[in-house]
């Protein structure tokens, strides 16, 4: 027996066909004066994921009563099932309410409840310690990365380290490198402009579930206009459903197939040869090196017909140069994963679509559009003189210093090399559910004098923490102003919608506390609007000018910049088939296709993705995106499944080389390769304060013991997608 998995109802919030606020349910007692007169809307910014959507927020009686898509953007007022549940996450008393300090030991669960200043006091003083006793450089922050980010860093700099991390080496650090290695620029330094795409190919990116609301739309008003959608996956998903070529590759095949598209590409000239003639160096080089990979020996590693496979290099040829092929979202899945993204960037290239209108123009800035830029944070404090922890810009020359490589911080935590690293400042960012092996990663941590996490919902991190600052939510907190780059580059703003349920603070207000207690005057500041003035000064723009649309556009309509005449800025100038870069740190960027392990014999190959209801770890616990979904199940095909004896419904227990992970249930569906069981990611949590999601499903970051020293060594990130896993039949629910 098998089943589908659900794909078309997890969209329907997100395409905005949803109801619309009765605000009639609040106005028992009240006249219609007094009823507009409590009304407002407030413009703000989601944060229940990475995107940050904007949003409008309904507000009545200072509370939130309905969030919406802003609709002034691309969004036309959509949002989807998380951003939607803001309000719950808010109204959640399982959630960290106030300043928590640990007394018993870590990861034991025992607290006790401190003021604001208290906490602030006791995680300064503890600063001071480590400070004067081995440098501001031992002090490490970690985030999620985004638009704010440069507060974060101007603080990190404040502490007198070098020491700023995110969250991107479990995400999307090889697709920034593969950008990086292949065009010198970072990869939101090009648009995807898929409105005026003719072909989209997805591959590593599940656009109409991992949702970015606006790209969703762009991609759905694409399609609407005859562009063609090609998907490259290990399992069907709501965007090959919508697609008009689907590929199910084998896992880990992924770059034998891009080599073989590149084949055809040149063999039979189908590239722009043009393009490639004024703004590409190495294409001899490429040329040479993919001569071998051919549809028919990729038919042997992908499972993928040659015929298939060339037909669809062809198909993309006709669209060039409106082609968009995805480099990959979250691309922390296999060593060679970084070629992946690369290939992907170099077929972009073929096609003449880098810098091209439909398909990766070159972003705008501020400065593009003869604006000035917001003033930083960073340029208030000097940068310290001392190399990182992590290696990255040092040991690791190829690599972008900005954000680093986290858990090479962490070796260093246990190791002392190149110096010791004692403190470390979690701020909404969980790497015990990130990364993998947290077994691993706890004893590495417990290394440190210190560990403060900076929450708005619990986690194992926060729960294995010294002190835990409760961080408002998106919709009680205010954010420093940020910019978005892109055809028509803005500002935009993150507003408070109403004030806190709990004793929460935004992260200017817990910066700003520390910054006062250590002595970093400069991010002393006493109100957001001194932030927002600071930053605002000499841009023409002021913070009254949010007010229409929540955002101020810097353009009046998008600009397309030429590229004749454009230097890219790597070593040749020009986008590099072989990158000069990577060459002298010692990579090589055309490395021989290796191709990847089969299971064992009963085995699996792990694997795991996004749905549109959850965020990683941090809503399984939230009230309305639990009863949506409250478990993940484990993907699995119905060959492998009847060899087992397994059918859908059934419970299985999953078992790593460790050991056992956990038991959940089964979905028997054709629509996931034979080589691999899948599951969504975020589950499997087992902390006493999350009622609803303790116990409920698998934690694939268990599934994955080494797993902090299997990484891609272009590229940056662990590969959370190479590791084995066996499963036993536990029972019917």
């Amino acid at each position: 027996m098998w089943c589908y998995a659900p794909h078309d109802d997890v969209l329907r919030h997100a395409s905005g066909h949803h109801a619309p606020c009765d605000h009639s349910r609040h106005d028992v007692g009240h006249t219609a004066e007094e009823r507009m007169a409590e009304r407002r809307s407030v413009y703000s910014v989601c944060g229940m994921c990475s995107v940050r959507c904007p949003i409008m927020v309904d507000v009545e009686d200072g509370k939130a009563r309905w969030i919406q898509g802003n609709p002034h953007s691309a969004l036309k007022g959509a949002l989807c099932a998380r951003g939607a549940a803001g309000i719950a996450l808010e109204n959640d008393p399982e959630r960290p309410l106030r300043p928590l300090i640990r007394v018993g030991a870590r990861g034991e669960g025992k607290w006790r409840e401190a003021s604001w200043d208290e906490a602030l006091d006791h995680i300064a003083s503890r600063l001071k310690i480590v400070t004067a006793e081995h440098g501001g450089r031992s002090i490490l922050w970690s985030d999620r990365g985004g638009p704010f980010m440069d507060l974060h860093q101007a603080f990190v700099r404040g502490l007198g380290s070098p020491n700023y991390c995110n969250h991107d080496a479990s995400c999307a650090r090889n697709v920034q490198h593969a950008c990086r290695s292949v065009t010198g620029m970072g990869r939101k330094e090009v648009v995807y402009d898929f409105r005026n795409c003719k072909h989209i190919v997805l591959q590593t990116r599940n656009i109409l579930e991992a949702i970015n609301v606006g790209e969703a739309n762009a991609v759905l008003d694409a399609l609407g206009n005859g562009c063609r959608l090609s998907v490259i996956d290990i399992r069907a998903t709501v965007s090959s459903s919508k697609a008009h070529d689907f590929f199910m590759v084998r896992p880990g095949t992924d770059y034998a197939f891009n080599l073989a598209v590149i084949n055809v590409l040149i063999g039979e000239k189908l590239y722009d040869a043009a393009y490639v003639e004024r703004h590409v160096d190495g294409f001899d080089a490429l040329s040479t090196f993919v001569a071998p990979y051919t549809p028919a020996w990729a038919e042997g590693e992908t499972g993928i017909a040659a015929a298939a496979i060339t037909d669809f290099a062809r198909k993309l040829a006709e669209a060039a140069p409106h082609v968009v092929w995805h480099p990959g979202w979250m691309t922390a899945r296999y060593n060679d994963s970084f070629m992946v993204s690369r290939t992907a960037y170099i077929i972009n290239a073929l096609m003449g679509a880098i810098g091209a209108k439909g398909g990766l123009p070159l972003a705008n800035t501020a400065k593009d559009v003869g604006r000035k830029g917001l003033k930083k944070f960073v340029d208030l404090l000097p940068k310290p003189d001392e190399k990182r922890a992590d290696g990255v810009g040092w040991r690791h020359t190829q690599f972008d210093a900005g954000p680093g490589i986290v858990n090479f911080a962490y070796d260093a935590i246990e190791s002392g090399d190149p110096y010791p690293v004692k403190a470390y400042i979690c701020y909404r960012h969980d790497p015990l559910m990130a990364m993998p092996d947290p077994d691993t990663l706890r004893r590495k941590l417990d290394h440190l004098d210190l560990l403060v996490s900076v929450t708005f919902s619990w986690s194992d991190t926060a729960w294995f923490a010294d002190v835990v600052l409760p961080l408002s939510t998106y919709l009680s907190r205010e954010s420093v102003v940020a910019h978005k780059g892109g055809l028509k580059p803005q500002f935009f703003v993150r507003k408070r919608a109403m004030q806190p349920v709990a004793d929460s603070r935004a992260e200017w207000e817990i910066i700003s506390g520390l910054s006062r207690r250590l002595g970093i005057d400069a991010l002393a500041f006493d109100s957001i609007e001194d932030m927002w003035n600071y930053q605002l000064d000499g841009t023409g723009v002021s913070i009254a000018d949010f007010d229409a649309k929540g955002f101020v556009e810097l353009a009046d309509k998008p600009l397309y910049r030429d590229i004749e005449g454009f230097t890219f800025p790597t070593p040749s100038g020009k986008i590099e088939m072989v990158s000069g870069k990577w060459a002298k740190a010692g990579l090589d960027t055309l490395p021989p296709y290796v191709s990847p392990a089969h299971p064992p014999q009963d085995g699996f190959r792990v694997a795991f993705g996004r749905c549109a209801l959850h965020t990683q770890g941090h809503t399984v616990n939230n009230p309305l995106l639990h009863e949506q979904m409250p478990e993940n199940t484990a993907w699995m095909h119905p060959t492998r499944a009847a060899a087992l004896g397994i059918a859908c419904g059934d419970l299985v227990e999953v078992f790593s080389a460790r050991g056992s992970a956990g038991i959940m249930p089964v979905t028997v569906t054709p629509y996931v390769h034979p080589e691999a069981l899948f599951m969504i990611h975020g589950f499997g949590h087992r902390l006493p304060v999350e009622s609803r999601a303790y116990g409920r499903g698998v934690a694939d970051q268990d599934l994955m013991p080494g797993g902090l020293s299997v990484y891609d060594k272009s590229g940056g990130c662990v590969s959370l997608q190479e590791h084995f896993v066996t499963v036993r039949k536990a029972g019917v629910r």
